[in-house]
């Protein structure tokens, strides 16, 4: 049951995500945003992530995941519920930044404690499971995003369809969470003190995974902010048609998760992430300097070749049970920081040279992450199904 449960709440955390990037044009234009107005806007969420995400692994190991998922999601729903009203009926974007404030921290909790819980189930499994999680997660922004491409197109308010929505989804959260233990399954070790935590600030295999994990987060980040604004503007088509784009890159993402784990059971971390990072460098580059048609083709390959850097992250974060809560707090607060703070400093870029070229920034990032991979690689002693030890 937590199994169904860990895939119900990623799902759910990433419809609450999608319900707010999908309108983002709309806000956009709804406000009489500049891109880099816009960008500022995307940085309040920013700013209450990085203050939350520090403390999300400490705060799940005493609450539990039940609480800390519960938490989450009904700040989530005050915070981009109320950035709706303040948009639509108010349009403030003042108000709605400090919506987007709230969201963020509440999305730091959310998203650590659930991570925490796959990644307990991944270790008693032996095998990779966490990328059929953040598959989960692609699908509930699939079809969020699609919900938002109708809202669009039919010119639903953003001040109806984010409220709504998100009541919706913390309903469902209050039903899931039955699922999940009072406590955090991976459980609180007498070393998991505060000066635990700040000592995993200062191991060289973790802030390198949290590299890796940074330049896959900017990468996604990058796709889910700007790939809908860029459709629109770089290649100048219709609001409903750069959504439609962004439905393309999750959709591919989804099954790039799906399928994902069948490839790191047989041939191993790194070399996989090696071939798929390269594939989203390739993708980014066809949405750029692609025709149209080409340019949804790059969604597709940018969405798949994203796919498994940060759940693999994530893993590698927790091959240690005993250490998971301290690293992974490391980790999410470097990658989850990128997912949302890198994104909205693109649009400072994308201001002076336009938002479709700012994307050029995700291959100069792939790189670094490149050279950081062999960090990710997994423990001798956890064997792979089907496959062998990883010599990259």
């Amino acid at each position: 049951m937590t199994s169904r449960a860990v895939y119900a709440t990623f799902a759910l955390n990433g419809a609450a995500f999608a319900t707010w990037a999908s309108r983002i044009p709309d806000i956009k234009a709804e406000l009489g945003l500049s891109t880099q107005g816009l960008g500022l806007l995307l940085l309040a969420m920013s700013i209450g992530a990085v203050i939350a995400l520090p403390t999300s692994g400490r705060i799940t190991a005493l609450l539990g995941v039940r609480r800390a998922v519960l938490l989450g999601a009904a700040a989530a729903a005050v915070g981009i519920g109320g950035a709706g009203l303040a948009v639509g009926l108010l349009q403030s974007a003042a108000l709605a930044g400090v919506g987007m404030f709230v969201a963020g921290m509440s999305i730091g909790v959310w998203d650590v404690a659930m991570n925490l819980e796959g990644a307990h189930v991944e270790h008693c499994m032996g095998r990779a499971i966490m990328p059929r999680y953040h598959a989960a997660f692609s699908g509930g922004t699939v079809l969020s995003a699609l919900l938002g491409a109708a809202a669009s197109a039919g010119e639903v308010s953003v001040a109806v369809h984010l409220p709504l929505m998100l009541l919706l989804i913390l309903g469902a959260m209050l039903l899931t969470a039955r699922g999940f233990r009072l406590v955090a399954s991976a459980e609180v070790e007498d070393d998991d003190e505060p000066s635990t935590a700040r000592s995993a600030w200062r191991e060289p295999r973790t802030l390198l995974i949290g590299v890796v994990t940074l330049v896959a987060a900017f990468t996604e980040g990058t796709a889910n902010d700007w790939v809908s604004v860029a459709f629109v503007e770089g290649h100048d088509l219709p609001s409903w048609a750069g959504v439609l784009a962004f439905a393309v890159f999750l959709s591919a993402m989804t099954l790039g998760r799906l399928s994902g784990t069948h490839l790191l059971d047989r041939y191993g971390r790194v070399p996989v992430l090696r071939a798929m990072f390269v594939a989203a460098v390739i993708g980014s580059l066809l949405v750029v300097f692609g025709s149209p048609t080409l340019a949804y083709v790059g969604a597709a390959v940018w969405g798949v070749g994203v796919a498994l850097g940060f759940p693999v992250g994530m893993s590698a974060a927790s091959d240690d049970p005993r250490r998971a809560h301290a690293r992974m707090s490391v980790v999410s607060t470097i990658g989850y920081t990128a997912f949302i703070a890198g994104p909205p400093l693109l649009g400072f870029l994308g201001e002076h040279v336009g938002i479709l070229h700012a994307l050029l920034a995700v291959g100069c990032a792939v790189l670094v992450a490149l050279a950081c991979l062999p960090a990710v690689r997994e423990p001798a002693s956890r064997d792979r199904v089907g496959g062998v030890a990883d010599a990259a």
